[in-house]
């Protein structure tokens, strides 16, 4: 699979966003995001990251995707679409260029030969299966 460059990522994070997003009220507001941030913080999303990964989870990500949300609220609601589109395609390229678990497999062109084995039964077609009982 060939390398991808941040700008092409971008680009292509962009275009996807654009499509799922069509209009500013596909957009998440201030006060979902907001909510996100506070709902990082309760027990439940502590404990579990607890569990899960031995540490407390990082919440900071979070605010300031809620403070990037205040500081668009000047904007025309369509440049407010476009920025948000624009931050959301570099933190998608981002980690879609950065070390994962899928580096390490290859994609498979084509099925593996003679897979799945056939099954052969080791005795003649005349020979009646056991019975049970």
């Amino acid at each position: 699979m060939p390398k991808l460059d941040f700008k092409t990522a971008v680009a292509q994070e962009e275009d996807y966003l654009r499509r799922v997003h069509p209009t500013p009220n596909d957009v998440p507001g201030c006060l979902n995001l907001f909510d996100i941030y506070l709902s990082c913080g309760v027990i439940r999303s502590q404990v579990k990251s607890l569990y899960r990964y031995g540490e407390r989870p990082n919440c900071s990500p979070k605010l300031e995707e809620f403070k990037f949300c205040l500081m668009l609220k000047p904007m025309h609601p369509e440049e407010q679409r476009e920025a948000w589109i624009r931050r959301r395609a570099e933190w998608w390229a981002n980690k879609r260029l950065a070390k994962s678990s899928e580096d390490v497999w290859d994609i498979r062109e084509e099925p593996l030969q003679s897979y799945p084995r056939p099954i052969v039964f080791d005795r003649p077609d005349s020979e009646s299966p056991p019975s049970l009982g």
